[in-house]
């Protein structure tokens, strides 16, 4: 039977690989809900304004919008199907996405309400990301500790 740990890894990759395959389309396409689409474009130009940086290096609303939509799809489809350390690459990249898309909404001012999935996801991310790297420290960990009582014992061998 599967760790608890390898339960819960499995759960949250693939419910948040869901998830960012799900909004990252939305970004991307008005097929799945051409009200969210709408809102996508209408945020990503107030964050557009908000940064005037953006536009001096050639970066327009649209482009800063698919280019965070094909992130989130790739990563969200990694986070879903490919095992190992892709995943956590992938859980990386969605995290720094989760404190640009912050950032943005701080920066035009929006109310909690309307990055707050953004902030738990985040959460979610780190979570996800803390519970997969815990388990491959241990195995060092206790190989080290198990060095450390050999050598003692032998120390203690000696001085008798």
């Amino acid at each position: 039977m599967a760790s608890p740990r390898t339960i819960t890894i499995v759960a949250l990759s693939f419910a948040l690989g869901l998830f960012f395959v799900f909004m990252g389309t939305i970004k991307l396409t008005p097929r799945l809900s051409k009200d969210a689409y709408s809102e996508m474009k209408r945020a990503y130009k107030s964050y557009a304004k908000a940064l005037p940086m953006l536009k001096k290096m050639g970066i327009s609303s649209v482009l800063l919008r698919k280019t965070i939509g094909t992130l989130e799809v790739g990563c969200g489809i990694v986070l879903t199907l490919v095992p190992g350390r892709p995943k956590d690459v992938a859980n990386f990249i969605l995290l720094l996405v989760m404190l640009a898309v912050l950032f943005f909404h701080q920066l035009v001012g929006d109310p909690l309400k309307r990055y707050a999935h953004a902030l738990v996801f985040g959460i979610l991310l780190t979570c996800r990301l803390l519970i997969a790297r815990q388990g491959e420290d241990r195995p060092e960990r206790e190989e080290r500790r198990e060095e450390q009582i050999n050598a003692q014992e032998k120390n203690k061998v000696k001085v008798s």
